[in-house]
């Protein structure tokens, strides 16, 4: 038996022996979610406290910046998509931090892991203040009565504006219904970059992280529940293990759950069902360490339920009694997966069978409750996949990670979900925050006012124009990259889901229509430079392209057929110059999500390992029209 030492020599003991043999019936534990918008450093602080906590890290996160951020997407993007665990120690409190995502397209995760959290951490900038996707977050937290600390980060910037950020911040509590208890809330200043923070403004005397570990033990309660009532666990994690199967992260609500004991698996239907487990672990830093037992208030993960979902309880055998279900809200937007069928498939992709690809979509099930996934059957016997998601970037995001794994299939264009309430037909409406230069706002204005969009609030502070729109979830397709162009890349702009609401005005269709290419072959500089007056186009010379594939974007509304692969012609009357003065324009990379805001309902992206291609539905321009013609008479 380990003898008696302190928490610090005790994390030596086991790490040196894999082994965790303390319980945590006398720990003193907090559990702190931490709240943030894109880009306000809320994983860069994760960072700092992990590294000046008394947590020992392991060789490779030792060495990295970014630790929480593990996931290879999350580093390109800078932001947090799945949520994480980690245990700090601090003196004789050990501090379960729980980093959630910050966009609202998450919040299937943001929702579940705030049901571990007892308080948690406001992360707000200097500069910009509370932003959209930072009353999301919060609003959820306030639902369930949580204690918040505030730390307004990057105090280091020359225009931080600690202050007026703080104002806002309180503002912005009042506008979502918090108590006069919560809107006690204390504010710690800090730079995380530097791993510094205070009580006052002034950088210079701040030493280091820990005036934030002292706010987390004095402010956020310790966790309710008893060690020695029947066991409750609500399951709010899956992942999988090579050789321990299915792993089921949670809050131990009730109880004590022990190692090598038999439990009672609730599912969703209320179905019970024993077990017994194979393995249980806590955390400690970021690893899972295998433990004897976790009591209740802690957050252990456990092994040996085969068919566990997130959401379900781990009761007692004796005494089971289910936690409530967690509730998720709905997806607003949904595309269709279909198998690849273009002349290049197979090619370059790993995965590519109807098989293939619809086990691996309702494997995300296990993992991800905001999404959807239904068989649908398609023309010509095609089978196909709707999938919905809680919105564009959501489901970009879960494609990019399926053509990573090698998976290569089609996806249709993004449709919103209408719902029928009260026999009435509504479409999802999203708030839309606007912040650009006083010069561009009038075309913005514009633009959101043909896509039905209802300006709701307007200022203007040291030529900065903020903005404020209710818009259909609808009329936000496609419209970043325009936004980019008519800002010059100077805008900024952050939406979430507002409510459902009736849309009575009509929707036009795209105005511009598609380059495609006449045959297949591989594109020529000559070729290329003769279709380019037709529009713009998203390829360069020495491309494989097959007929049927968009290559451009037309200039008017038609669809138009180009010969981007013709070479020219050799002859014997060649002037010396001929050819010197030709110009090829740079062409548009199409990215995914720009695909995906791009095509039309005729249009579907391919996507590989390797490349992301638009095509026609159906690639012969005279079956088309036969089709059309048929629909016509029919």
């Amino acid at each position: 038996m380990l003898p008696f030492c302190g928490w610090h020599e005790r994390q030596v003991f086991l790490l040196a022996t894999g082994r965790f043999l303390i319980s945590s019936h006398s720990m003193n534990i907090r559990n702190v979610a931490i709240i943030a918008h894109v880009d306000h450093g809320k994983t860069t602080l994760v960072d700092a406290l992990l590294r000046q906590s008394e947590t020992h890290l392991n060789k490779e996160s030792a060495g990295q910046d970014l630790i929480m951020d593990s996931n290879e997407l999350e580093r390109e993007r800078g932001i947090t998509i799945f949520s994480k665990n980690a245990a700090i120690q601090w003196k004789e409190t050990k501090i379960n931090i729980i980093d959630t995502p910050g966009h609202a397209d998450f919040g299937g995760e943001v929702e579940r892991i705030l049901t571990m959290a007892d308080g948690c951490l406001l992360l707000v900038d200097a500069k910009e203040g509370p932003m959209p996707q930072t009353r999301f977050v919060l609003k959820k937290a306030l639902e369930k009565k949580l204690k918040v600390i505030v730390v307004v980060n990057k105090i280091d910037k020359p225009d931080a504006r600690c202050d007026v950020v703080v104002d806002k911040t309180l503002d912005l509590f009042i506008e979502l219904g918090a108590d006069e208890h919560m809107l006690d809330f204390p504010v710690i200043y800090a730079s995380a970059k530097n791993g510094k923070a205070g009580l006052t403004v002034d950088l210079g005397a701040m030493e280091n992280i820990t005036p934030i570990f002292d706010a987390i033990v004095e402010h956020i309660p310790q966790p309710s529940g008893d060690p020695a009532a029947s066991l409750q666990m609500l399951a709010t994690t899956i992942s999988g293990d090579n050789f321990k199967g299915r792993i089921a992260v949670g809050r131990v609500y009730n109880g004590v759950i022990r190692r090598g004991q038999d439990v009672m698996h609730i599912n969703r239907a209320g179905e019970m069902k024993k077990y017994r487990l194979v393995s249980l672990m806590t955390f400690l830093g970021l690893e899972r360490i295998e433990a004897d037992e976790v009591a209740a208030g802690d957050i252990a993960a456990i092994a040996g339920i085969a068919d566990i979902q997130i959401g379900e309880t781990i009761a007692d055998v004796n005494t089971p009694v289910a936690l409530p279900l967690l509730d998720i809200e709905e997806p607003t937007v949904k595309v269709t997966f279909l198998v690849n069928d273009s002349p290049f498939a197979g090619q370059e992709g790993e995965y590519s069978t109807s098989r293939q690809i619809r086990e691996r979509l309702y494997r995300e099930l296990e993992t991800d409750t905001a999404l959807r996934v239904e068989d649908t059957s398609q023309e010509a016997g095609q089978t196909g996949w709707v999938v919905s998601g809680r919105g564009e970037l959501h489901l970009a995001i879960f494609i990019e990670r399926l053509r990573r794994e090698g998976y290569e299939f089609q996806v249709s264009r993004p449709q919103v979900i209408d719902r029928e309430i009260d026999n009435v037909r509504m479409t999802p409406f999203e708030r839309l925050i606007i912040e650009v230069p006083d010069e561009h706002s009038g075309a913005v204005i514009q633009k959101l006012g043909s896509r039905h969009g209802e300006m709701q609030e307007m200022r203007t502070e040291n030529g900065i124009t903020y903005m404020e729109f209710v818009v259909p979830t609808r009329g936000l397709f496609g419209y970043r990259n325009e936004f980019l162009t008519d800002t010059r890349g100077l805008g900024i702009m952050h939406s979430t889901f507002y409510r459902y609401q009736k849309d009575s005005a009509p929707w036009r269709e795209r105005e511009n229509g598609s380059l495609v290419a006449h045959q297949t072959g591989v594109t020529t500089l000559f070729g290329l430079v003769a279709a380019q007056d037709r529009g713009q186009l998203f390829l360069g010379p020495a491309v494989q392209v097959y007929k049927g594939q968009v290559v451009g974007q037309h200039s008017r509304s038609n669809d138009l057929s180009v010969n981007v692969c013709k070479e020219k012609e050799l002859s014997n009357m060649r002037s010396k110059g001929d050819g010197a003065t030709e110009h090829f324009n740079t062409p548009r990379v199409m990215g995914l999500e720009d695909a995906l805001e791009y095509i039309g309902d005729d249009e579907l992206v391919e996507v590989t390992p390797k490349n992301i291609r638009i095509r026609k539905m159906v690639l012969d321009e005279n079956e088309e029209r036969r089709k059309r013609a048929l629909g016509l008479k029919k």
